[in-house]
């Protein structure tokens, strides 16, 4: 049924093997040696970073502290900036007030004037407007 070759066992065998063997000189050894140097190079570097940590803090302290005075100046400056701003502001609304009242003041002497001129105008034209309403009256 079966027939094993004895010789072509043996052959797969010893290919294998050496197979096998050149993998592991030329792939496995140099896998197995980067991971090491990798794991001492992590190891190294989260204990520098350990280290550093005291300086890291000091720093942000500093940091804060100026992020906090500049914060102090801001406010400062913007208060002071809305106080000028809003002076001014008023400055200009008291000028445009003043402007709008003389003008309205104008206005309304204007407006007195074309009423009183619209009257006499009126007044002068009464009898010719009577006249012409006595002629459609007596039409009609």
């Amino acid at each position: 049924m079966l027939d094993i070759s004895p010789v072509l066992l043996l052959s797969s065998a010893i290919i294998f093997l050496l197979v096998v063997a050149r993998l592991n000189s030329c792939l496995f050894v140099p896998l197995l040696k980067h991971m090491d140097d990798r794991a001492e190079s992590i190891k190294n570097d989260l204990a520098n970073a350990q280290s550093n940590g005291a300086d890291v803090n000091g720093k942000l302290e500093e940091a804060n502290n100026i992020i906090a005075e500049a914060k102090k100046e801001a406010a400062a400056l913007r208060e002071q900036a809305y106080t000028e701003s809003k002076e001014v502001a008023d400055a200009k609304l008291a000028n445009a007030k003043d402007k709008l009242e003389a003008k309205s003041l104008n206005f309304i002497k204007e407006l007195e004037a074309e009423t009183k001129a619209l009257k006499e105008t009126l007044v002068a034209a009464m009898p010719q407007y009577n006249e012409s309403l006595k002629a459609k009256i007596s039409s009609i």
